[in-house]
Parts: structure tokens; C-alpha cells; sequence
């Protein structure tokens, strides 16, 4: 588990003006990596967000040893090569970029001159993804849609034994900004008898953490769970997009497809798991006479320090909002600190059966919901089906979403002695059917 350093000393200020907002999601204190290109650039590149710009790494001089190596390792457009330098080159790039920004940096010209306006760059998927894993980490997400199909019995027995996933596509994931067009599928409609090929008609958003691995396994050999946070790279937001009236037909007998598979959404930037360091706490703790988790998923450090508290929120922005210049309204909030499942054991399980980990793999959380309304992470969830729509400001409301609907994610993190970090957003509006 990545510790507690320098990088994250509180007291620390940048150059950068814009870093030293309080309000900032990329202060001096994170420094996260995503891909970038401007109109002056021949391909994308490695960045670090910083304020309101971005540090084009690759061209760094000043810079020595693992930090130089990986450095060079910046210059692709994604973050593979950067994860294939390993850990310890990660955190002694992350090291000495932050001495190079900090306000009393004896080699500011040499970053300075490296560093681009955010307003000026297009951001782009930041890793070649070749696998997605999602999961269905929140027990209470699990018991609310549950309740939906099953009102006696909500929860399935293995739940509480089993971190529960399905293989998503990763041909479909696009980077936050990009539309997502709504999807055509089989509907079986309450009174007909046989099914309909139709634009869905009861679209969703699942407000899910992403994580993508940086260290790969070997296939037959699973990953304990007291090594799994040293597979991880870092962190993602991210929206698992699903046509619920699609998938009320189509999930039985082998679970998710094509109610899922037609789009994912991520945010930018990756938030290093070293940068999250100071805001590690507590795995949640299971209800007396929850089962224990079996051996390989259980660890006293995992269960001391393997929860993250990250304040996970979604919005949404309708047609008539925009035009009328009004906010996005916030839907819920919730954090991740609440899922039933570590990182950790989301990761074990994974490989627990010598399924083998590759480099730029996501793997995301499943949908966070908390124990309040206010926390719910998905529209099934806040209206019941739809049957109790959303009231929105203007006067629309919402059951599921509409056309013309554009769904926002924003993640952070605050703990007492230590910076706020951010996770910037993850957004996408959705076009019509074709």
C-alpha cells in the first residue's frame, strides 16, 4: 500500500497560481496523469494537471534516474509505457515533478516552459485498454435493485461471499465529453407476449469508481490480497451507461450484454493510488452476522486501510436547462467508502482463480449508492423504476434519461491535516437513437 510523503505536506504551494485555489480539484497535492494533445502537437502525449494547466512531461529536463526513465515513457499517446516503468519509477516521477512546481522551485524556467493551458488541449482516453471488469461492490445498490425484482428476498445468497462481476466491452469506453448515442436492443414489454426491437426506452447512468492495473500478474498465479494495491495504477470516475428495459430481457441466464456493452464512460485524469494515500480509511464494516470473508479475501491491513473516502456526486443537465444557462442539478452524493468490497478484494477475487492481470485493464466498482436516498447512484434507484420521477428545478422531471440529457459526474476527496484533491469530471450527453 503506497504511504504518506512529502508530496502530500499540506503546507505545499505551487507556482501555478490557478493550483493553490481552494476549490481546485488539481492542486500541487495530486497531480494526476492523463493523455493531451493541442493543434501545435503531431500525436497526443503524457500530462500532469496542475491548476488549470497541464505539464507536457516527455519534454522534461530536469530530471533524473527512475523519474528521467519514466519521464521518457510520457512522450506515448497513453499511459502503458508509463505503467510498464513499474511503481517505484511512478512515484519518483511524481516526487520530483512536484519539486519542480512547488512556489519555491529552483528549476521553475524548466518547467514553465513545458507547461499548457488545460483550455487549449483536447483530453483523451488515457490508456489502451484491452480488458474492463465491472463490478457490483455496493451492497446497498445490490438490495436496492434487488428489492425491484426480488421484494423478499433482495440480496442473492452469494453476495455477501462472492465479489460479484460480468466482462464489459473495452472497445466501447470513450473519454469524458464524447456522446453516447442510445442504444437499440429487444424490449419485452409488461403486456405483450413476445419482444420489440426499439430505441431503449428506460436509460441510465451508474456512478462507479474506475481503477486501471499497472502491474501485471502471470496467468495461473492469483495476486494476494495484501499485493493487490501494488498492481494498481490509479484512479478514474466512472459511468457504466444501461438500458435497464434491455436488460430486464436480456440477463437471464448469463447476466449483462448488450444493455451494457454500447458505451462506458471515464474521466481524463488518473488519480494516482498515491496521491490517495491520505485518504485511506476503514473497509466498511459488515453487519453483525454478516458472513466473514473467506480466507484469501480477508486481511487485517486491507480491513484497517483498505476503504477510500471518496465524495462521488451525479448531475444532470437537460436541453431546457442549458438553453435557459441554468446549473447542472445534483442528483445524489455518496461515498465509496460505503461499498461492501475493497479495491483489494474486488482485485483478488479477480485473479483468484489464476485469471492473469494485464497492463491498462480497467476494472470499475459497480454502481455506489449509499444507505440514504441522497446517496443513490443510479436513476433506477432514485425513482423506483421510474415510477417516482425526479422533480428538477425548471419544473421537468425525469424517471430515466431523456435525449438531449447530458449526465455529469464530479469526484473528491477531503480528510482533516491534508489537501482537497479532485477528480475532475466524467460527462457525456445522449444523442438520439438512429
Amino acid at each position: 500500500m503506497t504511504g504518506i510523503n512529502e508530496t502530500h505536506d499540506p503546507k505545499l504551494r505551487s507556482f501555478v497560481d490557478s493550483a493553490n485555489a481552494p476549490d481546485t480539484d488539481f492542486p500541487i497535492h495530486n497531480l494526476p496523469f492523463g493523455v493531451f494533445r493541442t493543434a501545435k502537437m503531431d500525436v497526443p502525449r503524457v500530462g500532469i494537471a496542475i491548476g488549470d494547466r497541464i505539464l507536457d512531461v516527455a519534454g522534461l529536463s530536469a530530471l533524473s534516474g527512475p523519474a528521467q526513465t519514466a519521464a521518457k515513457a510520457c512522450a506515448a499517446p497513453h499511459l502503458n509505457d508509463l505503467m510498464a516503468a513499474g511503481p517505484d519509477a511512478w512515484s519518483a516521477l511524481r516526487l520530483q515533478v512536484s519539486r519542480l512546481l512547488r512556489s519555491d522551485s529552483k528549476d521553475r524556467a524548466a518547467a514553465e516552459k513545458h507547461l499548457v493551458a488545460m483550455a487549449d488541449a483536447e483530453l483523451l482516453l488515457p490508456a489502451k485498454i484491452g480488458n474492463f471488469t465491472d463490478f457490483f461492490a455496493s451492497v446497498f445498490h445490490a438490495t436496492n435493485a434487488g428489492r425491484m425484482f426480488r421484494p423478499d428476498n433482495p440480496l442473492l445468497p452469494n453476495y455477501k461471499y462472492v465479489p460479484v462481476a460480468y466482462h464489459s466491452r473495452a472497445s466501447s469506453i470513450r473519454v469524458s465529453g464524447t456522446t453516447v448515442r442510445r442504444p437499440r436492443g429487444q424490449i419485452k414489454l409488461p403486456n405483450e407476449a413476445v419482444p420489440i426491437f426499439a430505441p431503449c426506452r428506460n436509460l441510465d447512468y451508474e456512478l462507479e469508481l474506475g481503477f486501471y492495473v499497472g502491474v501485471p500478474s502471470d496467468l495461473g498465479q492469483p495476486v494476494p490480497i495484501d499485493q493487490a494495491g501494488e498492481h494498481i495504477f490509479g484512479f478514474c470516475l466512472l459511468n457504466d451507461w444501461s438500458a435497464r428495459d434491455i436488460q430486464a430481457w436480456e440477463y437471464q441466464p448469463l447476466g449483462p450484454f448488450l444493455a451494457k456493452n454500447f458505451a462506458t464512460t471515464v474521466s481524463p485524469w488518473v488519480v494516482t493510488a498515491e496521491a490517495l494515500a491520505p485518504y485511506r480509511t476503514t473497509a466498511y464494516a459488515r453487519p453483525q452476522g454478516d458472513p466473514a470473508p473467506l480466507p484469501y479475501l480477508a486481511s487485517d491491513a486491507d480491513q484497517a486501510g483498505g476503504g477510500l473516502d471518496i465524495m462521488m456526486e451525479a448531475y444532470l443537465l437537460t436541453d431546457a436547462m442549458r438553453t435557459q444557462k441554468q446549473a447542472p442539478f445534483r442528483l445524489s452524493r455518496g461515498s465509496f467508502a460505503s461499498t461492501y468490497w475493497t479495491v483489494a478484494q474486488m482485485l483478488t477475487h479477480h485473479t483468484s482463480n489464476g485469471c492473469n492481470l494485464e497492463i491498462g485493464d480497467l476494472v470499475a466498482s459497480g454502481t455506489v449508492s449509499g444507505p440514504d436516498k441522497d446517496s443513490l447512484g443510479s436513476l433506477l434507484e432514485l425513482t423506483l423504476r421510474g415510477t417516482e420521477p425526479v422533480q428538477l428545478p425548471g419544473g421537468e422531471t425525469r424517471g430515466f434519461i431523456a435525449d438531449g440529457d447530458e449526465i455529469i459526474f464530479r469526484g473528491s476527496c477531503e480528510a482533516k491535516g491534508f489537501a482537497r484533491i479532485g477528480f475532475g469530471e466524467c460527462r457525456a450527453v445522449v444523442l438520439p437513437a438512429i
